[in-house]
Parts: structure tokens; sequence; C-alpha cells
């Protein structure tokens, strides 16, 4: 694990007694001593402390990063308020997904949060198609904390009252525990939360002053990952890809108006033609009958018959209590309600159709 790169919390997971594997070219806390249930319960109740350092933050600065952009996502970035953030995805020609990200709108320019297994190819394909009209700054010296659960803003409210003021998806710039902080009304939880952008060097100190609040917890990627999955959040390179458009996973809310009438992104030919057509496969919600959890792959089936897809994230929901999935299925076999099999363990297990997400979100709007 020496090739690994690691995040600036790095010393003090271990400290914390975190389970440490590699993920996406780093070292990562999976689970700590509590374990992924009881972090993932604690996260719902209460409030959970994750190091999402390995994300990667990048500034775009000049006139023109706006109608830049939106020569390579299909959200409207034209139309977003300084302080306001919106959720889109680079598409390639054929209306597939190379990343999804975070955009935000700020006085200097845009602020971008972009996955970690992608954000070289992500550097690289902003400093292609934006330099030299613009400059692609990656901000290698930030460390990002997500502050998640229905207790987080009562936590972050003493370091810095002035917080609460954000709305779902508002940010801004803030000193918190010494340090000017950028401050995200956000989340991968679908719980209330923040996500803190803040100097590497001060990131520790930070860390450590939430972590001093007894509401608060850490959480790894274990809890990380099932409470995405119940709040129905797609992660890249399962749930989308290259192969999958917005449409096809859901996503289709991401587009504005003026993008849908004006296209003007990659792959706009086959995204608008499947918002006016429809798309030949969806993306869907599956409860699995049963305890055992339908895993990534699982064959998904009518009864006794042909193969309609396969689960792309599978697992179990300790809010829900019991198995949850999402999968591609075709559009013909997309409504709620429908029954359905998933191979679990070489066994045909019933399963149904559920809208997601699995657990309502609880954003603050």
């Amino acid at each position: 694990m020496s090739s690994l790169a690691r995040t600036p919390l790095f010393d003090l997971h271990c400290e914390l007694g975190a389970r440490m594997v590699p993920f996406a070219g780093y070292e990562m806390p999976l689970q700590y001593p509590a374990g992924i249930l009881a972090e993932h319960r604690h996260c719902r109740s209460r409030a959970a402390l994750f190091d999402v350092s390995h994300m990667g933050q990048v500034r775009i600065h000049g006139e023109r990063a706006v109608a830049l952009l939106e020569t390579l996502v299909p959200a409207d970035i034209q139309g977003l308020a300084t302080g306001r953030n919106r959720y889109t995805m680079f598409t390639n020609d054929a209306g597939g997904i190379l990343d999804d990200l975070i955009a935000g709108r700020e006085e200097e320019g845009l602020f971008l949060v972009v996955n970690a297994a992608c954000k070289a190819a992500d550097i690289a394909h902003l400093k292609a198609k934006l330099e030299p009209a613009c400059r692609v700054e990656p901000l290698e010296d930030r460390a990002l904390l997500a502050l998640q659960g229905p207790e987080a803003a009562a936590v972050l409210r003493r370091l810095q009252p002035a917080v609460d003021t954000l709305r779902f998806m508002d940010s801004g710039w803030f000193e918190l525990a010494g340090s000017r902080c950028r401050v995200a009304r956000s989340g991968y939880t679908g719980e209330d939360g923040f996500e803190i952008s803040v100097a590497a060097d001060a990131a520790e100190e930070l860390a450590r002053s939430l972590l001093a609040a007894e509401e608060v917890a850490p959480a790894g990627l274990g809890a990380r990952d099932s409470l995405r999955l119940e709040a129905g959040l797609c992660l890249y390179g399962h749930d989308i890809d290259e192969t999958t458009t917005p449409v096809e996973a859901g996503l289709a809310w991401t587009i504005g108006k003026r993008r849908r009438e004006g296209g003007g992104f990659p792959g706009a030919e086959v995204i608008l033609r499947q918002l006016r057509e429809g798309a030949p496969r969806r993306l869907v919600g599956l409860r699995p009958q049963g305890r055992a959890p339908a895993r990534e792959g699982a064959e998904i089936r009518l009864p006794g018959g042909a193969t309609l897809g396969r689960v792309t994230s599978g697992g179990f929901g300790p809010t829900v209590g019991g198995p949850v999935a999402m999968g591609y299925v075709d559009s013909a076999h997309e409504a709620p309600g429908t029954r359905l099999e998933v191979m679990v363990r070489d066994r045909a297990v019933s399963a149904e159709i559920v809208r997601l997400p699995f657990v309502p979100h609880r954003y603050r709007r």
C-alpha cells in the first residue's frame, strides 16, 4: 500500500483505529472500531464525519468560464446565482457519462468537485477544452470533509453560526476553527449536512474540533456507500458510466429547460431524443425478498423468464431493515410494483421494483 496516496487526515484515521483500504489510489478508512452498521445508524440519527479529501477540487477562472463549461455538461450553469451549486455530469458524444460532479458559482469563477477515480481525466478534459480561454486550477492543497446527519447543523453552528443561513446546495466562505473554509450544504447520504473545503494543513485541527462534539462520530467508506444506496444516489463506475445516459440513469431532472431547448453539449442529440421518446432502459430501485442482498452484477429477470438487466449497486439497507439494490431494466418493465427475480447466490429470489429513494431525503430546502 506504500504507493497509494494519503489524505491529510491519514494519521488521525490510524489514531482512531480505522481499517484502511485502497480506494481510488488512496489509503482510505473503510470503517472504524464501531463498525459500518453503527456508523450508518449514527449518521441517520445524529452526525457523522467523513474524510472525502480524495475527491478532486477545481477552480475555473475567467470571464468565459460559465459559457465554456456549458459546452461540456448538460446543466444550466448560466442560471446559477453566486453561491449556488448544481449537480451535473460530463457527457461524451454518445450521450454517456464521463463523470458526475458538483459545479458551484462564485464571485471569481466556478468551483467544481469531481470524483476521485476520475479527477486526473476530468482535469485533463477541462484543460483541453477550456484553456487558454480560462485557467483550470486543481486545488491540490485543500482537504474536503463531509459532516452529515440531522445534528450536523447544530454542531457546525457552534463553530460558526452564520453557516445556518445556507440552504441545500448553497455555499459560502466562513471561518471555522481559525481557518477560512468553503462550506457547501450538500452531501452524499440523503441527510442534511455540509461539505467543507479546508486548507490541507488545517484539516486535522478542524476534524478534531468536529469530532470533539458529542453528536459526532467518524465514518468510513462502508457507511458512505450504504447511506448513498439507501438515498438512491448513483455511484460513478457502477450505476453510471460512459455507456449510460442521464435519461437512462433517472437524472433527466439535472437538464434544465434552456439546455433542453438549445442543446450545445456533448451527446445532446442522443440525450434530447431520449427525453422526447424515452430511453430503452432505466435505472430502478429493487427490494429483494429475504435477508440476503443482491450484489453488483446479479442478473435481473422476469419470473422464470428472460433476462432484463443486472444489478449495479446492492447491499443491506440498515435503515430499511432489508436488502436494497439498483439496476437497469428494459423500459417496458420499469414501473414500480413490477415483480421480478434477482439471482442471489445462484438462486432466484423474488424482488419488486420500487420508487427511489429507499429512504426519504432530509435536505434543508
